[in-house]
């Protein structure tokens, strides 16, 4: 009887010497004796029952973080590690409190307030010194404290503008492009105004149709034209995006396509795609070659022109560029012609008749030519076809309408030559 005597009043000795302990460290807290909290603090995190209680680790964060933020540490390794202890010391006592409900208490707000203070601060500097990975890492901190005090009332804004603008900007620019479309997103989702924060908008439209999430891809941007008409960013489409978000053919091919998967009949991406793959197979570029895939290519081009005249029926643009093209292979095989006339006349003696191997090469570079001419024949005759119906030609619609029909003419007039070389 006497042992259970004894071990009941060595529990509630060792139970009032805990509460004391939190008192005293508490009643030190209050007197901001950070420095002798500290001390009584780390005494009885060395006892089993004192660090088993959550409001011990609620101490340890508000005397640590006190700490990190006097002058004397703020900016030296000693402040660093012991903001590190105080942010683990209230990471463990919201898992032995989900509740929280030591933050109803004013003495240990300042707690998560002294944290969130800390890593503004030092993220605020990194920021000014472009320490982006820095300010990046403190800033997340930051905007996470700042939630919760927003939560717990402990701040009165319904929203951190500061801290999230700061933490988009050092996201973006670490690399941490999914978090910076996060901050950024929430200032957007309130229409935050002001010139200085249209870049946001842009971010947001440029990532979303990185993404392909185009229905946030139209949100952004209709916020951005709401809020900054004077933008001509915010006027550009999907699929000027598509092209101007990306270097070289392949890849520009390949985001127009993706465009196109969701809207076939398209104008612009249709037209856009077939001049992507014009230029390539039209290039004026010294040196430049053809593609190996070519008639792959100029398939899917007529494919797409053929579209955009479609969908836009009194455009000549589609046609002109298909005439371009089939005119442009023509003058190719013309030169091979002349090269193949010119070689054939050298070598065959005056008198005497060419070989026939000459004769059928002659005939096929005539048949080829005769063909190029023929394709571009067709989108030709639409194109002036369109040009007459117009009321009122500007002048580079002259030029253009007066560049179809004279390649109308010589078309012609190589079909006639060609028909009286077979009936004579």
């Amino acid at each position: 009887m006497k042992r259970i005597i004894y071990l009941f009043v060595a529990i509630c000795a060792t139970l009032a010497t805990e509460a004391q302990t939190i008192e005293s460290v508490k009643t030190m807290l209050t007197l901001q004796q950070y420095t002798k909290a500290k001390e009584e603090l780390d005494k009885g995190m060395g006892n089993t029952k004192f660090n088993s209680k959550p409001e011990a680790f609620m101490l340890k964060c508000c005397v640590y973080a006190a700490l990190a933020m006097d002058n004397a540490n703020k900016s030296n390794a000693t402040g660093e590690q012991l903001a590190a202890d105080a942010e683990a010391a209230f990471k463990k006592y919201k898992e032995m409190d989900p509740a929280q409900a030591l933050l109803n208490d004013p003495i240990y707000q300042n707690g998560p307030v002294n944290l969130y203070s800390y890593n503004y601060s030092k993220g605020y500097t990194d920021y000014t010194t472009k320490n982006w990975n820095g300010g990046y890492e403190r800033l997340k901190k930051a905007v996470e404290l700042s939630d919760l005090l927003i939560a717990k009332k402990l701040l009165t804004v319904s929203l951190d503008t500061n801290v999230l603008i700061l933490a988009g900007i050092t996201a973006e620019n670490s690399k941490h492009t999914d978090d910076a479309a996060k901050y950024y997103g929430r200032l957007a989702d309130v229409k935050i105004p002001g010139p200085e924060f249209e870049s946001i908008y842009r971010y947001l439209v440029n990532y979303y149709f990185g993404k392909k999430d185009m229905e946030s891809f139209e949100k952004y941007k209709a916020m951005g034209a709401q809020l900054y008409p004077k933008s001509e960013y915010f006027t550009f489409d999907k699929v000027d995006f598509a092209v101007g978000l990306v270097e070289g053919f392949d890849d520009k091919v390949k985001e127009v396509e993706t465009v196109l998967a969701k809207d076939p009949d398209n104008f612009k991406a249709n037209q856009v795609l077939g001049e992507i793959i014009y230029d390539t197979l039209n290039s004026t570029r010294e040196g430049a070659v053809l593609p190996h895939n070519a008639a792959e290519l100029e398939t899917k081009m007529i494919s797409a022109f053929k579209k955009s005249a479609a969908a836009k029926p009194n455009s000549e643009i589609p046609y002109l560029y298909m005439g371009d093209h089939f005119i442009n292979k023509a003058v190719k095989v013309n030169d091979a012609r002349a090269a193949h006339a010119a070689e054939m006349k050298a070598r065959t003696k005056p008198g005497t008749m060419a070989s026939k191997d000459d004769i059928a090469k002659r005939d096929k570079l005539d048949l080829d030519y005769g063909n190029a001419l023929e394709q571009a024949r067709v989108p030709y005759e639409k194109a002036a076809e369109i040009f007459a119906a117009k009321g009122h030609l500007e002048m580079r619609d002259k030029q253009q309408y007066k560049k179809a029909c004279n390649y109308l003419a010589d078309i012609f007039a190589f079909k006639k030559v060609q028909s009286k070389r077979k009936t004579g």
